[in-house]
C-alpha cells in the first residue's frame, strides 16, 4: 500500500497505516488536509513493489517541479523482475491518471519540452497550433491548449509585481516557478525560461499578470477571438 500526503510521499503496510497517519497528524512540522490512499484490490503488492513505487513517485515529483516535496532524497529503488517492473509501471500510470481528477497535480511536469514546441514561440509559433496572446501590449505572452493543459511558451513575459487581488494559490505557484528558475527577472519583468504547463487559462493569466484574471476572456487569438469565444463556437 502507498499513501500520499500532499507534498509528502511515503509507504506503509496496511497494518500500520493508521499509526503512520497519526504520527504525521501529531507532527507540528507537517501541515496537510488531504490524504489519498492507493491499494491493490487483490493484495498482491509486496514490500518490494511498494518500495519501487515510492522511489518512482518521489523521483517523478521532484522532476515535475510542480510542488515542494518534503522527501529530500529519492528512496532507493528496489530490484524487481522485468515482469514486475512492467506491472508497477502500469500501476503508476493509473496513479498518474487518478490524481489530477481529485485536484492533485504534483506529478504533472511544470514544464514541457516536446519536440514540436518552438524555442522562440513569440516570434515564430508552431503553424499547426492555435496560439493565444494576452489582451493588451504590456506583457508579451503566448499560450496554446493541449488535450490536458494550457502551455505558456518560453520567452513569454510576466509582471514582476503582484496586486492584493491575487489569490494565495497563484502567489505560491509564482514562488515555485521563481525558485525553479522558470520565471527569471529581466529588464523589470519576468521571463519564462521554459514552456510551462498550467491547469487552466486563468491560472496562466493570473500568474502572468500578478492578479486574479479571467483566463478564457483575456487570452485571444490572432483574429481577436477569445478562448471563451472559440470554445462556444466549437460547442
Amino acid at each position: 500500500m502507498i499513501y500520499i500526503l500532499r507534498e509528502y510521499i511515503s509507504s506503509a503496510g496496511s497494518e500500520n497505516l493508521r499509526d503512520r497517519l497519526k504520527q504525521h497528524l501529531n507532527n507540528p512540522n507537517k501541515d496537510f488536509k488531504e490524504v489519498i490512499i492507493f491499494i491493490s484490490k487483490d493484495e498482491l503488492l509486496t514490500k518490494s513493489h511498494i518500495k519501487y513505487l515510492e522511489s518512482r513517485i518521489v523521483k517523478i515529483a521532484h522532476e515535475a517541479k510542480n510542488a515542494e516535496i518534503d522527501n529530500a532524497n529519492v528512496p532507493t529503488q528496489s530490484s524487481l523482475s522485468e515482469a514486475d517492473v512492467s506491472d508497477m509501471e502500469y500501476y503508476l500510470d493509473q496513479v498518474k491518471l487518478v490524481l489530477p481528477t481529485v485536484g492533485i497535480s504534483f506529478l504533472i511536469p511544470t514544464t514541457q519540452t516536446s519536440g514540436h514546441v518552438n524555442t522562440n514561440p513569440i516570434a515564430n509559433p508552431p503553424l499547426t497550433t492555435k496560439i493565444y496572446k494576452l489582451k493588451g501590449d504590456k506583457f508579451k505572452a503566448t499560450m496554446f491548449e493541449t488535450d490536458e493543459s494550457f502551455i505558456v511558451q518560453k520567452g513569454s513575459e510576466a509582471n514582476i509585481n503582484t496586486f492584493d487581488s491575487i489569490s494565495k494559490g497563484w502567489i505560491k505557484q509564482r514562488d515555485k516557478l521563481k525558485a525553479n528558475k522558470i520565471l527569471v527577472e529581466s529588464n523589470g519583468k519576468y521571463l519564462f525560461t521554459e514552456d510551462t504547463i498550467f491547469s487552466s487559462p486563468s491560472a496562466a493569466s493570473s500568474i502572468i499578470l500578478g492578479r486574479n484574471s479571467p483566463g478564457p476572456s483575456v487570452w485571444i487569438d490572432s483574429k481577436g477571438n477569445s478562448l471563451k469565444d472559440n470554445e462556444l463556437k466549437s460547442n
